[in-house]
């Protein structure tokens, strides 16, 4: 028998897949396609035994040999958590067959159209994440040389793990082609005209790329194009092509596309999910969809905003549902709800058309567009939403968000019992941050344990910290919505009194598991776990950097990262972030402040930030990561006083390097991944800013580390 490992492609002998799929057992079979069927069997690996995916070439297919090896070929070089991994290959005489990771809740097609799953709205949002994190990956993210154009983007080659996290798979006609054919440079995307790969036209007819199909010329935005199509069908639940429905509903794109500019949305939303969509979430949904179906290329997004936008449809989405929760209603019910008149079917299609269309709304160079909106001061909202408040000046409400809420001083004093130290769980330079608890539908103060708990940041009496970033906290923070962003519920200003109020991290910040010689560090985490919790900032900072008015943090640091109850991160501290310049402009200049040990030597010779200063602090929290020691520290040696100027030239020799990492991590982590990701912080801690990766780059590299671990 041949032997199994989880990093390598496996060669089985044919005997092994007779005995895996009890000889080709069809009470086995799982799928079919156009390469064959598909068996669920079970290899084994010494004493344990592994449920897989069995794909056999079927002899009548018009796939052969060629679609074999090239995903032979494909999935053995790649590695990513929103890719199906590949285990091992059999090929025998006439016989072909594939062997993957077995994914127990099969392709989103079956989901969508056999089955009538019944998949919520959140759901389908983050599956479609997932999905377009694998592209996105493929695209540019796996390696210098060469990206990957999937050209079979559909809702049956995207599979469901248990989880129902998403995987691309199918690779049979997938090309290569270097990162200068896609139109890329090594600094990353670009929309310039590129040169693609010529080749003959294959795929799916309801995905293919008119422009790929007119020209034959085949680039990453034919594989945007497809993903835009699984978005509608996410939107519809209908096919890409169905001849069952009236002619001018064959093609779902085409048809989509028409009803919307019509205004027509009730023939668009699949109705198990009509109610369960805010109105920006649907409108900025559709609007990816629409930039993904552009007829120019050159026009479409890349994969790596349309995740950008995505994530922030989710986290908008996830902030307005539990606003909701209490009242046991949809959205959409709460609005009918308001209704004083009797409604039938197709009144309540002209109501949500009205509801929902048509568009308003500022939309952003990148195609992305602010989730959040602004209200003027003028403006008055009740419950939960903010109200005018000349306390903080009127420069406040040219940007305080929709979602805010002002609350009462009386009220976050009485839900601190006063601010006793029962309630302390943290200090910083801003002040004192309390835990207490809030009615989840009101937010007026309620008893430990009942309603939802939250952090209150009070400005100390000695700060000099307290006007001034409570507005960036709130004109910064207030408008953001994204998962690996803290969320900013409201804040109050009253007198001299300054405070914030956020969703409450169960873990704390991350500085608390990584200093090894503290005595209160909790932990250790895992090598895994540290590289999930880096790869969650960096997709917050990808956001920030993404969207039209950049947000330059600032104050990137271990203490400034946040962690729920399963690790998930969150970038918080936003009291020094700036709006940085429009995206094309380089800097913005102003007094230099942060943290000693994380301020971009650049910055601090220059008074100049950008986004590469972001890249310079968050270059440091890696090697703190790796070290599990804090950034200055006296009581080390001279020569080791600044963590940065003492580990940074170890990190490229591979036998010095064991020497600095932190000894919890054991030999539990993969070498060479160890020294990819530390050639990858001396990127980050480039003197020069031009020489440090994009965030979007930073992230790619990271998810690449990441999935070695497999």
């Amino acid at each position: 028998m041949s032997s199994y490992t989880s990093s390598s492609c496996q060669l089985f002998d044919f005997l092994e897949i007779q005995l895996a799929t009890e000889n080709f057992n069809e009470s086995l079979v799982v799928g079919r396609g156009g390469f064959g069927k598909v068996y669920a069997g079970t290899i084994f690996n010494g004493s344990n035994s592994i449920t897989v995916a069995i794909k056999r070439l079927d002899y009548t297919s018009h796939q052969g040999a060629t679609e074999f090896w090239a995903e032979v070929e494909m999935l053995t070089k790649l590695r990513h958590c929103n890719l199906v991994s590949l285990i091992g290959y059999c090929n025998h005489q006439k016989e072909m067959i594939l062997v993957y990771e077995y994914m127990p809740n099969g392709t989103l097609s079956d989901h969508l159209h056999e089955l009538g799953t019944s998949l919520s709205w959140l759901q389908r949002l983050k599956i479609c994440i997932g999905a377009a994190r694998g592209l996105q990956y493929l695209h540019t993210g796996t390696g210098i040389e060469f990206g990957v154009i999937h050209r079979d983007v559909k809702s049956s080659n995207i599979l469901l793990h248990e989880s129902w996290a998403a995987k691309i798979s199918d690779f049979g006609l997938s090309k290569v082609a270097k990162i200068s054919d896609f139109g890329l440079s090594k600094a990353g995307p670009t929309n310039q005209p590129s040169t693609g790969v010529s080749t003959a036209v294959k795929g799916t007819f309801g995905y293919l790329d008119p422009d790929y199909y007119a020209t034959g010329m085949l680039t990453r935005k034919s594989d945007v194009y497809a993903f835009g199509v699984v978005l509608l069908e996410m939107l519809c639940r209908k096919r890409a092509v169905d001849k069952s429905l009236d002619q001018d509903q064959w093609n779902l794109a085409r048809w989509a596309q028409e009803s919307i500019k019509a205004g027509n949305l009730r023939r668009i939303i699949d109705l198990d999910i009509g109610g369960q969509i805010y109105p920006k979430c649907l409108k900025e949904f559709v609007r990816i969809a629409e930039r993904c179906l552009h007829n120019n290329p050159q026009k479409r997004s890349t994969m790596a905003e349309v995740v950008v936008s995505l994530e922030s449809v989710l986290a908008l989405q996830e902030k307005i549902n539990s606003s909701f929760q209490a009242s046991g209603k949809t959205i959409f019910g709460r609005i009918v709800d308001r209704l004083y008149f009797p409604y039938n079917g197709e009144q309540l299609g002209r109501i949500v058309d009205r509801l929902y269309f048509p568009y308003n709304g500022e939309h952003t160079a990148h195609g992305n567009s602010k989730v959040a909106t602004d209200i003027k001061g003028n403006n008055r909202r009740t419950n939960n939403s903010i109200e005018p408040d000349n306390t903080l000046g009127p420069e406040y409400n040219m940007y305080a968000s929709r979602s805010l809420k002002v609350f009462q001083f009386s009220d976050l004093r009485r839900a601190t019992n006063y601010f006793s130290q029962d309630s302390l769980f943290g200090k910083g330079n801003f002040g004192e941050v309390f835990l207490a608890w809030v009615d989840k539908n009101t937010f007026t103060p309620s008893r430990r344990g009942d309603g939802i708990a939250v952090a209150i940041r009070r400005r100390c009496s000695s700060s000099n910290h307290g006007h001034d970033q409570l507005l960036a906290e709130v004109g910064i923070l207030g408008p953001l919505a994204h998962p690996n962003i803290i969320t900013l519920l409201g804040y109050s200003s009253h007198e001299h009194e300054y405070l914030c109020v956020y969703e409450y991290m169960q873990n704390g910040s991350f500085d608390r598991f990584i200093n090894r010689d503290a005595p209160d560090t909790i932990g250790p985490l895992t090598w895994q776990t540290r590289l999930n919790i880096l790869i969650g900032v960096a997709r917050g900072l990808t956001y920030l950097h993404s969207l039209k008015d950049q947000v330059i943090h600032r104050n990137v640091k271990s203490s400034s990262i946040f962690l729920d109850q399963d690790y998930n991160a969150k970038l918080g501290n936003f009291g020094l972030a700036r709006s940085g310049p429009e995206i094309g402009k380089t800097h913005v200049t102003t007094r230099v402040a942060g943290t000693l040990g994380y301020i971009d030597p650049n910055s601090w010779d220059t008074g100049h930030f950008s986004v590469k200063s972001d890249i310079y602090g968050f270059g440091v929290v890696m090697l703190e990561t790796l070290t599990g020691l804090p950034v200055i520290d006296g009581n080390r040696s001279h020569n080791q006083h600044n963590l940065v100027e003492w580990a940074s030239p170890i990190l490229a020799d591979r036998k010095e390097l064991r020497e600095i990492m932190d000894p919890h991590l054991g030999e539990n982590y993969p070498e060479e991944g160890v020294f990819m990701y530390a050639k990858l912080a001396l990127k980050c801690l480039a003197i020069n800013p031009k020489n440090r990766p994009s965030s979007e780059k930073l992230l790619r590299n990271l998810e690449h580390i990441y999935a070695l671990n497999k």
